[in-house]
């Protein structure tokens, strides 16, 4: 997290990072919908496993065969699969008429988390997880709605790993790109067999450290069994695996180690400069004395770390960010913000466990009402009013991905580039 000054405490970071009129407009009036109403009698369907028993026939990492990570091939199903999640939506997303056309949707089927990671302001574990009527409505919704990326997201999704099986089950059999992130600790071999039997797409390994830190708990070393059997398995099941990691302070020369294993794994990595919440959060306990976050004092090792992550970058390391991206993390560290086309509530969203609809993550704990799964509110106006004062707040990397991609000479061009190659994946990022 980046500590913002305010007059009031010279040198501690703020509550909130928004203007205060937007903050208000946001957290005060109106009041957030009523969620979905519960209804005992719809569920989500139990899924067949195995699906491909074959797939089944060595259970310990140590007798999975272990491929060139570096020369993987994507079969015609997979790449069928990832285009039919992402073009044909973004294809729709053009040429039919209106503004809310989603791409990619963040269901939030959890809010509590095994872990305190001190930087995250959203660790509140007395929120209840999401029904399985609320997530089957939401994913039929989205569906006719054309959107073809599930994003289930927390707090931590694998505390109920039944549950997100269901949903990644379900998912997938509606011709959903599923992406499952998780800390690690949850995901047992059991457990991966079956999300991949399930036809999960991507999985977001989220690791801050090699060993566990003070307020970073989220370590690979406690976890290097799960990681090991995820990634080994990655290859019969046809999904991706990648390092999502927040440089704080306490943790530069971890991110250096955490890219060499990625690489040499041959997955990707994915980088966030660590962020003070944008809405005032009371139940947030480590704002003030909070070792993690990013002082000014810190900013030319933070520089130092940059500079060598966009070498590794340029040395063709798989990576979610682009240089320009990695660059810009510089500037937003130093208040300084870059103007972009954040596509929030227009070609993405999130639902909230209870079923409500905000247009992106910072905005979960916003009272205004943008809708409920089935009956979105969303409003261009509104929405570019209020990207005026949030926009310069925000470093989303997915929102901001979406939001470069959303221009039809660059996915043209992605997408002939891929063509070119096989559909078998780059190296650096999506913009080489």
């Amino acid at each position: 997290m980046i500590a913002r000054e305010t007059r009031e405490n010279r040198g501690a970071p703020a509550a909130f990072r928004l203007d205060v009129r937007l903050h208000e407009l946001l957290t005060k009036t109106p009041q957030r919908p009523a969620p979905l109403p519960g209804d005992d009698q719809l569920t989500l369907p139990e899924p067949v496993f195995p699906q491909f028993p074959e797939k089944l026939a060595e259970t310990h990492p140590d007798d999975v065969e272990k491929p060139d990570p570096h020369r993987r091939r994507w079969t015609a199903p997979l790449v069928i699969r990832c285009l039919r999640g992402w073009l044909t939506p973004y294809i729709r997303s053009r040429v039919l008429p209106g503004d809310f056309h989603p791409i990619i949707a963040y269901l939030f089927t959890e809010w509590k988390c095994n872990l305190d990671c001190h930087y995250c302001w959203a660790f509140d574990n007395s929120v209840k997880g999401m029904t399985e009527a609320t997530a089957r409505r939401s994913i039929d919704w989205l569906r006719d709605t054309g959107c073809g990326v599930l994003a289930l997201m927390g707090g931590e999704p694998l505390l109920r790993p039944q549950f997100v099986h269901k949903v990644v089950y379900y998912a997938a059999k509606k011709g959903f790109w599923v992406y499952v992130p998780t800390n690690g600790r949850l995901l047992r071999p059991g457990v991966v067999d079956r999300l991949g039997d399930a036809g999960v797409a991507t999985v977001n390994f989220a690791v801050d450290a090699v060993d566990e830190k003070p307020g970073l708990p989220k370590a690979l070393n406690p976890v290097r069994r799960n990681f090991e059997y995820l990634v080994n398995r990655q290859y019969r099941y046809g999904y991706s695996v990648f390092f999502n990691m927040n440089i704080c302070r306490t943790n530069l020369e971890d991110i250096k180690q955490l890219t060499e294993i990625a690489h040499k794994h041959g997955i990707a990595t994915d980088y966030h400069i660590n962020e003070s919440p944008m809405l005032e959060q009371s139940h947030f306990k480590h704002l003030n004395g909070n070792s993690t976050f990013i002082t000014p004092e810190d900013w030319p090792r933070v520089d130092e770390l940059i500079d060598w992550i966009i070498e590794k970058n340029r040395q063709g390391y798989k990576m979610v960010n682009s240089i320009a991206r990695l660059n810009e993390m510089k500037e937003f560290m130093r208040g300084k913000v870059q103007s972009w086309n954040c596509r929030a509530g227009q070609n993405s969203l999130i639902i909230r466990v209870d079923g409500t609809l905000a247009p992106c993550f910072p905005m979960y704990s916003a009272n205004y009402d943008w809708g409920v799964a089935g009956n979105h509110k969303f409003d261009t106006a509104q929405l570019n009013e209020m990207k005026q004062s949030c926009q310069p707040h925000c470093f989303s990397t997915l929102n901001h991905n979406l939001a470069y991609c959303y221009n039809a000479s660059r996915a043209i061009k992605w997408v002939l580039r891929q063509a070119l190659r096989g559909f078998q994946g780059v190296t650096g990022s999506f913009e080489d």
